[in-house]
């Protein structure tokens, strides 16, 4: 694949800290295709959102800024736990006509985090509509 997939991740608390961590890994030690073009925070002095803003990675606190993005998403990986967020985001993309960037649920991180460790799941998860 030539094409980078451009990724955005949302909700840098317990969950999100450890999977961003751990899918920077996989990205560089497989030199995959995949480049992380935005995050969101409600802490952006938070380290690892400093941490992407030191990398050139833009931060935002509003997860729905993100979504406004357009087709510079191509997947937003939500992991705020916030069904009514994951419903915002949806509408946003709608109201935008953006039928490029999908959303990505905790369980599609979970999915992948199969992959990234022997953990069942991913550390720290509060459950879906619980927040971060």
């Amino acid at each position: 694949m030539s094409k980078k997939i451009k990724v955005a991740l949302l909700g840098l608390g317990r969950v999100g800290e450890v999977f961003a961590e751990h899918f920077l890994a996989q990205i560089q030690e497989h030199r995959a295709p995949v480049e992380i073009v935005a995050v969101a925070d409600h802490h952006p002095d938070a380290p690892v959102a400093l941490g992407f803003a030191q990398s050139g990675v833009p931060v935002y606190t509003d997860p729905l800024e993100v979504a406004g993005l357009g087709e510079e998403v191509d997947i937003i990986f939500d992991l705020t736990g916030d069904v009514q967020m994951r419903k915002a985001l949806r509408k946003r993309l709608q109201a935008t006509n953006n039928a490029h960037t999908i959303v990505a649920s905790e369980v599609i991180a979970n999915l992948l985090w199969c992959f990234f460790s022997d953990a069942p799941e991913l550390p720290g998860q509060a459950g879906p509509g619980r927040g971060y």
